[in-house]
């Protein structure tokens, strides 16, 4: 019979994203309603040595598939791992966090275990023993709750709405044999950013550029960004014109974001772009454009030129933290 949660604990080089320990928070949240136990599966070479700390989130157990096999992240290699250890202890609930890597790794999982998903969630409760997840559908729209089918009842969660609380529990590793199977694709090369970025989907803090920016130099937001220990994201139609990279778009075919400030800055607020932020805590819109669609979304807006309210707001804040 199917019991416990287990969670995989996404990392990147030897390090936890932050939505792993968001996804074990989590899992152990809805095993303490079930009175059962949390597992936390970790993939990667070399994980041994940081596995343990994900028992102060709540895993009784860390399940270690440990492989130089698995040292680059390949759908592949850790569809078939996963699998394996999802079959050998048979959980009631599956988590994953929705990042790019998650979402790739979920939809692949799923259908090789026959169970339906609900991805990109936002909320997860309990009906009895059967779980309900909340998700956005529509840009947004509307927000849809799902009863997942299928054991496990597999979701996959938005980074940065689910609270990460410290549970201490057992943390006991344990190393599992592993199969990689066969692996079709293979890890040519790797272009990272800058050590000093957030991430756009784990940023606490995110000042995005539209195209009232009105060219590549977004020296203006990324002074307020790094002041506030945040990052720049951007709208599509900026990212269309050249000035941004594909991994700063924040909308429906870029990053799903969920900061605790957004502050968008000459963005007129297309659906697509408010389908990506909407669930941010506070929206803060600058838009020189009283009509702009972004102020109906917005908790804050200031109606001026971006380059005559993002200085000002960047020197009050200099000096309030002088």
């Amino acid at each position: 019979m199917a019991q416990g949660v287990l969670v995989f604990a996404e990392q990147v080089d030897g390090s936890f994203r932050k939505i792993a320990y968001e996804v074990v928070s989590e899992g152990r949240r809805l095993a303490d309603t079930l009175g059962e136990t949390v597992s936390a599966a970790v993939l990667g070479s070399g994980m041994e040595g940081i596995a343990g700390e994900l028992g102060k989130y709540g895993a009784d157990k860390i399940l270690v598939g440990d492989d130089p096999a698995l040292v680059d992240y390949t759908t592949d290699a850790y569809t078939n791992v996963l699998f394996d250890i999802v079959k050998d202890n048979d959980p009631r609930i599956l988590l994953l966090g929705a990042s790019s890597q998650g979402k790739d790794l979920s939809g692949r999982l799923a259908a090789r275990l026959g169970v339906g998903l609900a991805i990109d969630c936002i909320a997860l409760k309990l009906d009895g023993e059967k779980l309900i997840a909340t998700r956005p559908m529509y840009g947004g729209k509307v927000h849809a709750e799902v009863a997942l089918e299928g054991t496990p009842q597999m979701s996959a969660v938005r980074s940065n709405v689910m609270e990460i609380v410290e549970a201490q529990k057992a943390g006991d590793v344990e190393k599992v044999a592993i199969s990689p199977g066969v692996v079709k694709t293979r890890v040519v090369e790797k272009r990272l950013e800058a050590a000093s970025k957030v991430d756009l989907t784990e940023a606490d803090v995110i000042v995005s550029g539209g195209r009232g920016m009105g060219g590549p130099d977004y020296s203006v937001i990324e002074k307020l960004a790094e002041l506030l220990g945040g990052t720049v994201g951007a709208s599509r139609s900026a990212v269309d014109e050249g000035w941004r990279p594909h991994s700063d778009q924040v909308g429906q075919t870029g990053k799903v974001v969920s900061p605790n400030v957004y502050i968008a800055c000459g963005i007129s607020g297309a659906i697509q772009h408010l389908a990506g932020m909407g669930s941010s805590k506070y929206i803060v819109a600058i838009n020189k454009d009283p009509e702009a669609p972004i102020f109906k979304k917005a908790d804050y807006g200031i109606v001026e030129d971006l380059f005559e309210a993002v200085p000002a707001i960047t020197a009050e804040l200099k000096k309030l933290k002088s």
